[in-house]
């Protein structure tokens, strides 16, 4: 919620810092990108430039929450018929990976449900840092000089924090067919400022909390081959435009595709792959997934994974230099973005334990190794599950 505060000592020394009035997040992103106070003499490309910063910034966050990884893992207790012994016993002592697919399913009349909390508080978007007052949004600067003289600047904090939870079940020995419903958490703290010939003057706040479901996950995977070494599979996901899109919940487009996965090993250490392809949504794209798990022992799996996507056409902040219509010598640099494709890759780390019967606990540790987009430091993510019907 954003709250209005004007006060006089304030309207005196910030000489008219505004706050916004607006109710959506979008609204509040928008507001403090176009509130801008530098004489540029050309309000169209003023408003142009803003109106692109803004959405990328909106991009950015949905693309965060749509394609960044979320643990939608049935956790991995898989069953076998033994026919030796006329029972159902474990097939592998170790447990899925947290985002890779591994060929293997839980077998026919396994369920498990479950629920994972994962927090990201965002430092940078596109290598430029949004916490320390350096980006920049509009600044004026002398032809052939490389210091601004008047320079407005954007100070944001924006963090997510995400509790999805999950439901997957053994529809046949070799179909699994799973939902995920994340609940998400968006805050974001803004501030502008103006810095006038080192005179620094605030000229905007806004404050947003927003929360609510965003967009809903149906996957399924199918075991095409098994044989004691690993196995291949064949999958596909379905995004559904469940997450309200003017508070930047949900993309508001339905999306998916097909998905291919690979596994190789034995019961306790094995490798995994996947290769998918999306459309629909903000933008196609084509994502990647591999893991490597070990089964320390038959209650804890060690999991070191690497996620990825290449999106195929998505806004990207950049700056732009144009001369002063009217002011003679004197440039204008604008935050605006410009659409092309973009790689992210992540880096995960964590453990699964079996802490009681089918119960499961894990965590993990994500790392972005690229620049593109929104990023955080470290994204931690824990999860619980619990398995039955066996």
């Amino acid at each position: 919620m954003i709250r209005r505060t004007v006060s006089l000592v304030a309207l005196a020394i910030l000489c008219c810092a505004t706050q916004a009035s607006a109710q959506t997040l979008s609204e509040v992103l928008r507001f403090l990108m176009t509130n801008r106070t530098v004489a540029t003499d050309d309000f169209v490309r003023d408003a142009q430039a803003a109106n692109a910063a803004g959405d990328a910034v909106s991009g950015s966050l949905l693309i965060d929450l749509s394609t960044f990884p979320i643990s939608t893992s049935a956790g991995g207790f898989t069953y076998r018929l033994d026919p030796t012994l006329g029972i159902s016993v474990r097939a592998t002592d170790a447990f899925d990976p947290f985002f890779t697919r591994r060929a293997l399913t839980p077998g026919a009349g396994q369920y498990t449900v479950g629920v994972s909390y994962q927090q990201s508080s965002f430092r940078t978007i596109d290598g430029r840092a949004l916490r320390d007052g350096t980006l920049i949004s509009t600044a004026s600067v002398v032809r052939g000089q490389t210091d601004f003289f008047d320079v407005e600047t954007l100070t944001l904090r924006l963090q997510t924090d995400t509790a999805t939870f999950v439901a997957n079940a053994g529809v046949t020995d070799r179909l699994e067919a799973g939902i995920a419903l994340p609940m998400v958490r968006i805050t974001l703290d803004g501030e502008r400022h103006d810095n006038y010939r080192g005179r620094d003057s605030l000229q905007a706040v806004a404050s947003s909390t927003t929360s609510g479901p965003g967009d809903a996950r149906l996957d399924a995977r199918y075991e095409i081959l098994r044989t004691s070494m690993g196995g291949v599979a064949v999958g596909g996901q379905t995004l559904l435009p469940t997450g309200n899109a003017h508070n930047l919940l949900g993309t508001g487009k339905i999306s998916g595709g097909p998905l291919l996965i690979g596994s190789i090993g034995d019961e306790r250490t094995s490798v995994h792959g996947n290769i998918g392809y999306a459309v629909g949504g903000l933008s196609n794209s084509l994502e990647y997934d591999g893991a490597a798990i070990f089964a320390a022992s038959h209650r804890l799996t060690l999991i070191g994974e690497v996620t990825g996507q290449r999106l195929a056409s998505v806004g990207r902040l950049t700056q732009t230099i144009a001369p002063n219509p009217t002011l003679i010598n004197i440039d204008t640099a604008r935050l605006t973005s410009t659409n092309q494709p973009i790689m992210r890759t992540v880096v995960v780390a964590g453990v699964r334990w079996n802490f009681r019967s089918t119960w499961l606990f894990s965590a993990n540790v994500l790392r972005s190794l690229t620049v593109a987009g929104l990023n955080a430091r470290w994204t931690p993510t824990i999860t619980v599950d619990h398995s039955f019907g066996q």
